[in-house]
């Protein structure tokens, strides 16, 4: 099953335990992440529903560069990171 991770940056501010999921596109994992901690999505993503300027998604170890449609299809073993950048000086 796709695992589903979040930085350890967005877990001191709202619950993002590593989610198992048997969804098999990108959309579908965060959905399913999303599930079981509805703030979450605010973090993630924007009004639109795309990926927030400020976070970036990792598949199986490649920069998913689709922000919008999210549709990066996954496989059964396939690891999913959620980065989300710093900012400050």
């Amino acid at each position: 099953m796709p695992t589903i991770q979040f930085t350890p940056q967005l877990r001191r501010f709202i619950a993002a335990p590593e989610v198992r999921s048997s969804a098999t596109t990108l959309r579908a994992v965060l959905e399913d992440a999303f599930a079981r901690n509805p703030l979450l999505r605010g973090y993630v993503l924007n009004d639109q529903g795309a990926l927030r300027a400020n976070v970036v998604v990792f598949v199986d170890g490649e920069r998913c560069h689709e922000r919008v449609r999210l549709d990066q299809p996954l496989q059964p073993a396939s690891a999913v990171y959620v980065l989300q950048a710093l900012s400050g000086g």
